[in-house]
């Protein structure tokens, strides 16, 4: 039996941190697929009564530990490992301001922008499509500023903050209908330096359920 399941499926950047996050420290997991498209698995009472109340993935199972919020399940991992953790308190409250922009203003608006285009039906009314792209292209020109100054968002090194900030920019250009990295190549060079650490795999590969089902 592994030591940690988490609960996930492919399409899932929340889900992709955490389980690039399992690979890269070299842990022993395996991932629980949770059918959220044809199934609505995440919305039955079972899944949020025995699963997670909030109805979300990723949940990270540990021991007698379940634990939600992709946050949460970083900053677990790298407390309980010592990898990918930040150095002192201000590294600590940097990684946690970066990783709070990420959910509220990147994948935040990442995310829903990517489901609207590919997976709702029907799909996302232009104005709004329109709204989250603007909104898109000033966040990722934040980053983007950042990461001219040093190799990784703190730093030298890669912490936690990295791990959240990636987690949907590996998804294809094509599910965006445009290019991250062609359009910054700060982000691009970073891409690379995550894609070069050793365990790194694609959320296509490193997770269940893809492609969907016709």
């Amino acid at each position: 039996m592994a030591e940690y399941e988490l609960y996930c499926f492919a399409q899932s950047g929340n889900a992709y941190r955490a389980a690039l996050m399992l690979n890269l420290i070299g842990a022993d997991w395996k991932p629980v697929y949770v059918d959220f498209f044809k199934g609505g698995e995440t919305r039955t009472p079972r899944y949020r009564t025995d699963v997670n109340e909030m109805g979300e993935v990723p949940v990270l199972v540990h021991g007698a530990k379940k634990l939600s919020q992709s946050g949460v399940i970083l900053t677990y991992l790298a407390e309980g490992t010592n990898k990918f953790l930040p150095r002192g308190d201000d590294e600590r409250f940097e990684a946690l301001r970066w990783i709070i922009f990420d959910n509220q203003k990147v994948n935040g608006f990442l995310g829903p922008y990517r489901f609207l285009r590919n997976f709702a039906r029907p799909a996302g009314d232009p104005a709004v499509m329109a709204f989250l792209k603007g909104r898109i292209d000033g966040n990722l020109a934040i980053v983007d500023k950042r990461l001219a100054k040093a190799p990784f968002m703190l730093g030298a090194l890669p912490t936690i903050a990295d791990l959240s900030l990636c987690a949907y920019l590996y998804y294809p250009a094509d599910e965006f209908g445009f290019d991250i990295a062609a359009g910054h190549k700060n982000i691009a060079a970073w891409l690379d330096r995550i894609k070069a650490l050793p365990g790194w795999a694609h959320p296509y590969d490193l997770m269940p359920g893809y492609p969907l089902p016709k």
